[in-house]
């Protein structure tokens, strides 16, 4: 029998046969093309990492302040201010208070970006602390409010609240603390604790364009707060212009000024804060 030749000419061994040109054809085409299907897998990976990366960071990242917020860093002729562990610290000048408040800020937002706003209360008598919180989420440090109370001994009734999730988080506080706090007050929030037997006074204030104005305004809602809670719908007022920041997303335009809405604002917020400091 003859032995077939191999490509140099020479014969096989016994029992060994040369694959075809479409056997040989095949394998090459099959060791090609594993290098580019693992280069595609890796590809959509790096994508998805990318991806996330960069979401996590939009998520994480700051809204902007406006110039009026770091403006507010610092002492007016009637309050002030002092950055303390536990927070943006405003002090009446010339005045000893009993009464203080404690606002945690809206998610993504600074603490500075409620410094006008805390400022103002304070020039009107009462010491106000606003608390930052972890990458600027309250929910990561609902209790922060607890490092403030002991840290002014001097103050014998507080108010808790804050902005949209600083709101709702601060409203958790009162909920898990009975007996902590005497007040609440929220702009642009609702609490999703059940407070209709706290005993606390509160004050719910938004703003009509508000995208959560229809939740805080539904009765469910409303059935978790005291019946005695005053609401105060601002006419025109949106979310954002419970602060001093801009870039909020999802947000109608204003039709009213911030500073008109900040003064509704404050003025449903004193109100709130006289009424406990007068309450025997």
């Amino acid at each position: 029998m003859t032995q077939p030749e191999n490509r140099a000419g020479s014969v096989d061994p016994p029992g060994i046969v040369q694959p075809g040109p479409a056997v040989a054809a095949k394998a090459t085409t099959t060791v090609r093309r594993r290098p580019r299907r693992r280069t595609v897998v890796l590809g959509i990976v790096a994508v998805i990492v990318i991806a996330l990366v960069g979401g996590l960071a939009w998520f994480f990242s700051p809204q902007p302040l406006l110039p009026e917020a770091t403006a507010a860093l610092a002492s007016s002729p009637a309050a002030s201010f002092s950055e303390e562990a536990t927070g943006l610290t405003y002090t009446p000048v010339g005045a000893s208070p009993t009464t203080g408040l404690i606002l945690y800020p809206g998610a993504k937002v600074p603490a500075a970006g409620y410094a006008p706003t805390a400022r103002a209360i304070a020039e009107e008598g009462y010491l106000v602390v606003v608390v930052p919180m972890p990458l600027n989420f309250a929910i990561f440090d609902v209790d922060a409010a607890s490092g403030v109370i002991a840290a002014h001994p001097g103050i014998t009734r507080w108010v808790i609240g804050g902005h949209s999730l600083g709101g709702a988080m601060a409203a958790q506080y009162a909920a898990d603390n009975p007996g902590a706090v005497d007040g609440l007050a929220l702009c642009g929030a609702y609490s999703a604790s059940d407070l209709a037997a706290s005993g606390l006074a509160a004050s719910s204030v938004y703003g009509s364009l508000d995208a959560a104005a229809p939740k805080i305004e539904d009765p469910a809602t409303q059935s978790l707060l005291p019946a005695t809670t005053v609401y105060d719908r601002i006419e025109g007022g949106n979310h954002e212009q419970c602060g001093w920041y801009t870039g909020q997303p999802n947000d109608p335009p204003a039709t009213i000024t911030r500073e008109d809405q900040q003064i509704r604002i404050v003025t449903a917020w004193l109100a709130l804060l006289q009424a406990i400091a007068s309450a025997p």
